[in-house]
């Protein structure tokens, strides 16, 4: 299994669950759920319950909400190395869900993230674990300065970037540093964000992204088509549907999560997707956003028992930027 460096949100989510149908400017009833989480963290947390060794560096605060993400880290046998601010509060992301678990809205309180400088990630401890690691994988939480810092280490060491898009707000953070990025896993609207416009059609972003710098990566939209590309070569895969969604948060993360272990062990662009599609479709149907009883064995039980994409969306063709 692979050594990862994971840069990057670990913070608290709290999701708040609706009993009834949201009603827009009405007191809705329901309840409220608290766990750790953060694009860069529910990965780090995925891959290592798939087996690989893999440190973590996140900011966090001073606070008993940075105790709680410690001790996930812990649980999923992670090495835990924080950029800790004692005077401030550990970031969290606060979602409102509707029953069949659909996302109405979110808050994100992540103002620490912005305060993070690019000298104190690159010290020469995190270099000596650039030097290590056999991928840098990197949410969009951090400044831009400090995540071009990073993407220009990797590169200089010929170290595989994966990022974790987060938003289509914070996605823009990497425009820059894009021909430096090997995967970069993003939803319809955060590819949107990069490209400028909108694809007309699933098969479409590859090329939009190249124009923008980008080579390889992933776009999700929903339970809808999934696009993966890379080597010149672009999958389009419908995931097959889901008996019962239960939680959607995390369900990205997962996605890259599955997809990356594939990459990892080498395996087609197919078999990774299908990695990926597999470990989503296991974490959106459970609550929380990884499972913790998440194993390779799980994994491929899943795999083993996923349903065939629709033939329609599961050609592989040749994309020359």
């Amino acid at each position: 299994m692979a050594s990862i460096l994971v840069i990057g949100g670990a913070h608290i989510d709290r999701k708040g669950w609706l009993s009834v149908p949201h009603r827009a400017g009405a007191s809705n009833p329901g309840r409220w759920e608290t766990e750790a989480g953060g694009g860069a963290f529910n990965a780090a947390r995925n891959l290592a319950r798939l087996g690989h060794d893999v440190c973590l560096v996140a900011p966090r605060g001073g606070d008993a909400a940075a105790d709680l993400v410690a001790q996930a880290a812990e649980d999923a046998g992670i090495e835990d190395c924080p950029l800790t601010f004692l005077d401030r509060a550990t970031p969290s992301y606060s979602a409102i869900l509707e029953p069949d678990g659909n996302l109405v809205t979110a808050l994100a309180d992540m103002a620490l993230y912005d305060r993070v400088p690019a000298g104190r990630l690159l010290t020469s401890r995190l270099r000596r674990r650039l030097a290590a690691a056999e991928l840098l994988l990197v949410d969009s939480n951090l400044p831009e300065s400090a995540l071009a810092a990073l993407a220009e280490a990797a590169f200089a060491r010929g170290l595989p970037l994966a990022v974790i898009a987060v938003s289509p707000a914070k996605v823009v953070r990497w425009r820059s540093s894009l021909p430096k990025i090997t995967v970069l896993a993003m939803n319809a609207a955060e590819a949107a964000a990069l490209a400028g416009r909108q694809a007309k059609t699933p098969q479409e972003w590859p090329e939009l992204l190249a124009l923008a710098g980008l080579s390889g990566g992933l776009v999700s939209d929903g339970a809808g088509p999934v696009t993966a590309f890379a080597a010149g070569q672009v999958l389009v895969s419908q995931p097959p549907a889901l008996d019962r969604l239960i939680d959607v948060v995390g369900a990205g993360d997962a996605l890259a999560s599955g997809y990356l272990d594939g990459v990892l062990a080498g395996g087609p662009i197919e078999a990774n997707l299908k990695r990926g599609i597999a470990l989503a479709r296991l974490t959106a149907a459970s609550r929380g956003p990884v499972r913790s009883d998440l194993s390779p064995a799980l994994l491929a039980q899943a795999l083993a028992g996923m349903p065939k994409p629709h033939p329609s969306h599961s050609s592989v063709q040749e994309h020359h930027a």
